[in-house]
């Protein structure tokens, strides 16, 4: 269920459109042109939904909003796209002397965008993140930091995918091409935890909603949030051999002295 409904005087032009899946309801509204803002809320069932739902759009016509067909010149799609999301990651890199400054200026940068822009740029980000979630790239992690919980492999993945577009896709294929990056640490350790949830904080430094609201939201505009296939790891934990075959380059600089807070 989705209706858009448009309002149009002489001081006014303006739209407003709800659309229902299952128990929950996404209002998206602005300004005519523009990709407006947009809100969701959650019922006990959809039928709750629906009647909710109907009753707004009959309180809107009854302000005088007038129903029409979607047309892309009524609400502008999002800017965000590919190209953009890795020219911000890129741009983050040159806005401090460290990671941590460097996210601070990409979360600030994002809460002052649309909050569709700022899903967007989250579903782009777990699209490309999910590029990294294999068997290869845990082994390299274990080597590297001597041993690698779900967390830790999170956070190292989001270090990979901070290390720009290329160079990413590249580790993705061949682990042992991170090497120089490695090199360069100068202290700091290859994880980046803050990357993972920069566009929810974004969210929540824009709106003062919590985590739980950007969930629903990001569910209902991009998908479900984060959804991983099993991953069955081809490796042993308890076999150096393998892992020094594997990875041999890897091992030889990290298998006996992984790098360690």
């Amino acid at each position: 269920m989705e209706t858009l409904l448009i309002f149009q005087d002489e001081e006014s032009n303006k739209f407003w459109k709800i659309a229902v899946t299952g128990n929950t309801y996404t209002i998206t509204f602005g300004k005519k042109g523009t990709t407006g803002a947009v809100k969701t809320k959650k019922f006990v069932s959809r039928h709750i939904c629906e009647n909710e739902a109907c009753k707004m759009i009959e309180a809107k016509m009854k302000q005088g909003y007038k129903p029409v067909e979607y047309s892309a010149h009524i609400i502008k799609e999002s800017s965000m796209d590919e190209k953009l999301f890795w020219k911000l990651i890129e741009t983050a890199k040159n806005k401090g002397e460290d990671s941590e400054s460097q996210l601070e200026w990409l979360i600030r940068h994002l809460a002052r965008k649309p909050i569709k822009e700022i899903i967007k740029f989250d579903s782009i980000f777990n699209e490309n993140y999910q590029k990294s979630y294999s068997s290869d790239i845990w082994a390299a992690a274990y080597i590297i930091l001597g041993g690698c919980s779900d967390d830790c492999f999170d956070y190292f993945r989001a270090w990979l995918l901070y290390l720009g577009k290329e160079k990413y896709e590249e580790a993705v294929s061949n682990p042992e091409s991170i090497i120089p990056y490695l090199n360069s640490l100068h202290g700091e350790m290859p994880q980046l935890e803050e990357l993972t949830c920069a566009a929810m904080t974004a969210y929540e430094e824009k709106t003062g909603m919590d985590d739980g609201s950007y969930y629903d939201l990001y569910e209902q505009l991009a998908g479900n949030y984060g959804d991983v296939p099993e991953l069955i790891l081809d490796w042993d934990e308890d076999d150096e051999d393998a892992l020094q075959q594997k990875f041999p380059l890897l091992w030889e600089l990290y298998g006996e002295n992984p790098l360690e807070y």
